[in-house]
């Protein structure tokens, strides 16, 4: 072997690995280094349910209006999208995985704030009013913690401002009284109540069941689906050229190289959809049964199974087709399109919103964010068309035409000029 020859040996896999990892490293770092910075259109609701109240004087009063403005003025309007709307809509949304959760205000949240005002120069119990922080399991703990977050900051700044214009009428009150009449006095316990007048309540919307990872396992199921998807398109691919005799098969020391069968690039390309579609069959049903061993809760098993036969076929025939057109370099767009660009851009860990927005582009067409959306709408959400699994099947429906038509596209391009597929020296 020349020198030349043995550097340029070297030389390709270095560079290719080279970029492979620097992508790896900007994708997969940039993905889950400062989701906080990264936020952006983080849809939460905000439900203001309070008929408002009339003070003593018979002035009326809406304080749930006033923390409902005060959270849209508040809310950094470029990272949240915050929502005002009806308990039944955002009911819906959370039904849907449209919103990561809700503020709720209740319908007495005024007359209660007035009793605490009037509770504080009058002898008896005080109970502060409620805001609930509703949030929604099914949409990842990741979103969960950062509905929190928001939340909480959010929230105990609105209540700091109630609390000194509460404290403020509390006062105004006070000197309201007739000379020579005793003066009410108001205890530090219960200024220190007015100055944080509001109980801040979590709570989740329709809580995951055991074995569900925390909202973990649809991400997950939705990785094998993709793994297999594409491993399994890389084994039929070389398994059914070894078949052919288009390449050799070698098991430790044995090598076997068949005679070549005349067929057409067309007709291989063919065998191996054919191939892989009853490779989908069967790998969907064992995930199905490993699952079920697993105790892990599928609600509507046959709408997973199909799905993921749906699924399997649209990565393996799309991952079939990159190396019926590019060849060995396949293997490395495979790599990219269902790893190394997948992965981040799924949302299935860290949500989409709180991504770099790039990784928001790519999650409109990049398969893994399909397969994941569908997965967790069955998982999750009682199979709901809405909350993924129409978006889920559509894609993968588009993924197989992209593969047929493409695929047949090139490999009869290639027959029609004469391209076999053949030695060239």
């Amino acid at each position: 072997m020349q020198r030349g020859e043995f550097l340029r040996m070297i030389l390709r896999p270095t560079v290719v690995l080279t970029i492979l990892t620097a992508l790896l490293g900007v994708m997969y770092l940039d993905y889950v280094a400062d989701p906080e910075g990264n936020l952006h259109g983080f849809p939460i609701a905000v439900v203001n349910l309070d008929v408002g109240d009339v003070t003593g004087t018979g002035t009326p009063v809406d304080f749930g209006k006033q923390v409902t403005d005060a959270l849209v003025e508040g809310i950094p309007k470029d990272k949240v999208d915050l929502r005002v709307i009806g308990i039944t809509e955002s009911e819906r949304q959370l039904r849907n995985g449209d919103i990561y959760g809700a503020i709720i205000i209740p319908g007495d949240f005024s007359k209660r704030l007035g009793i605490l005002g009037a509770g504080s120069v009058v002898a008896g119990q005080m109970e502060r009013p409620v805001i609930t922080l509703q949030t929604n399991p099914r949409l990842g703990a990741f979103g969960t913690q950062i509905t929190q977050q928001i939340g909480q900051q959010a929230l105990t700044e609105v209540d700091k401002q109630v609390g000194i214009q509460l404290t403020d009428q509390v006062k105004a009150t006070l000197a309201q009284t007739p000379p020579g009449a005793p003066a009410p006095e108001v205890s530090g316990a219960a200024m220190l109540t007015l100055q944080q007048p509001i109980d801040i309540v979590s709570s989740e919307f329709r809580p995951l069941p055991k074995g569900t990872g925390q909202g973990l396992t649809a991400f997950f199921y939705a990785l094998l689906l993709l793994l297999a998807g594409m491993i399994g398109a890389m084994i039929v691919h070389t398994m059914t050229d070894a078949h052919l005799g288009f390449v050799p098969n070698e098991f430790g020391p044995i090598y076997i190289h068949h005679e070549p069968l005349k067929i057409t690039r067309v007709g291989t390309l063919l065998v191996k959809w054919v191939i892989m579609v009853v490779v989908s069959l069967v790998v969907a049903l064992v995930y199905i049964l490993v699952a079920a061993a697993l105790n892990m809760p599928i609600g509507n098993p046959l709408s997973l199974y199909l799905f993921s036969v749906l699924c399997l076929i649209a990565c393996g025939w799309t991952g079939l087709t990159m190396l019926a057109v590019f060849g060995t370099p396949g293997l490395l767009i495979n790599m990219i399109l269902f790893v190394v660009l997948g992965l981040p851009s799924s949302g299935g860990t860290v949500p989409i919103e709180a991504t770099p927005k790039y990784l928001t582009w790519l999650a409109e067409f990049e398969p893994m964010h399909q397969v994941y959306l569908g997965v967790r709408s069955i998982l999750y959400f009682d199979s709901n068309f809405d909350a993924g699994l129409g978006r889920g099947t559509f894609m993968a429906l588009i993924g197989i035409v992209f593969a047929v038509i493409l695929g047949l596209s090139v490999t009869r391009y290639y027959d029609n000029k004469g391209l076999h597929r053949r030695n060239l020296h």
